[in-house]
């Protein structure tokens, strides 16, 4: 019998299962910071005046943006993963 948890077994495979956006925000920005993260993704929300409520809110209405911070998240875990 299994030990996994009800959600892990629902979708093992899918590294953003349980991660809302605010968690991926706020990861890439202790990460790297408002400056660096307007580096890695070239979006205003980022550069002027940012906010946490602000890109939210531009993240879930412009899915191309939202794609972006989503892989850069990701190519972040992974690297993280790789060097440990």
């Amino acid at each position: 019998m299994s030990k996994q948890s009800p959600l892990q077994r629902e979708q093992p495979n899918n590294p953003l299962h349980g991660i809302t956006l605010k968690t991926i925000l706020l990861t890439l920005l202790a990460q790297y910071g408002w400056e660096k993260l307007a580096l890695k993704i070239n979006i205003n929300c980022f550069k002027s005046d940012p906010s946490i409520n602000s890109s939210l809110a531009f993240l879930r209405r412009t899915p191309w943006a939202k794609e972006k911070v989503i892989k850069l998240y990701l190519d972040t875990q992974n690297k993280t993963k790789r060097t440990l």
